[in-house]
């Protein structure tokens, strides 16, 4: 099993968490979202990934892209320390918090959107900022609150689940952009518990061989 991925992208280190926890072999492959022009938009990389984005999974013939699927197809074929819940209700609220991120929190950090604000729209770096912070913040507030009625020690009860695998990483870019996230104390204190699980620490950014 195979991953490209790229050390700050959110996407490939939520993907990264999933593999810790299920103690999944897996080479990491480094694609450099920057340098020279975005490796990301090589040739090679693009007949792999269309969508010129990380992460990709190769499992034998399979070419995966897409972090939540990958993260589901991860937690189907090795379901011990199972991402959802057992009950089909459960696993909806679980689903729904974590797209609740990755769909409406994460878009609007990713690197691409905030290279078009400023190469092709020409917006200035203290709009870009404002923006940004606009929308995150926007989808933090509607988050804290899901989370007083569905969290425990995790955002969901007591169980680290797909949610926040995808919660640890967006607070990471959180923290990267500056958002007083003291405005979110249920999702400060999610997220400081599950960054003292090992698989989460390995997973950090920093902590990867391609981190600069």
């Amino acid at each position: 099993m195979k991953l490209y991925g790229y050390w700050r992208s959110s996407a490939a280190y939520r993907v990264r968490i999933a593999l810790n926890l299920k103690n999944i072999a897996c080479q990491l492959i480094p694609v450099h979202l920057v340098k020279n022009g975005g490796e990301q938009h090589q040739d090679q990389y693009v007949e792999l990934n269309p969508t010129h984005l990380v992460p990709t999974l190769i499992d034998g013939e399979l070419v995966l892209n897409q972090s939540m699927a990958i993260i589901d197809y991860l937690d189907n074929i090795y379901p011990e320390c199972a991402l959802y819940p057992d009950d089909v209700a459960e696993k909806a609220v679980v689903q729904s918090l974590a797209l609740d991120i990755a769909c409406e929190i994460h878009p609007v950090n990713n690197l691409r959107i905030q290279q078009y604000l400023a190469n092709e729209l020409n917006v200035d770096d203290q709009s870009k900022l404002k923006w940004t912070l606009h929308w995150m913040n926007t989808g933090f507030i509607a988050l804290e609150t899901r989370l007083r009625k569905t969290s425990g020690d995790y955002c969901y009860k007591d169980q680290v689940t797909i949610a926040d695998l995808c919660l640890a990483p967006q607070v990471y870019n959180a923290n990267r952009f500056g958002v007083d996230m003291s405005q979110y104390p249920i999702i400060s204190a999610i997220v400081e518990r599950c960054n003292h699980l090992p698989a989460f620490i390995d997973a950090l950014p920093e902590n990867q061989d391609d981190a600069q």
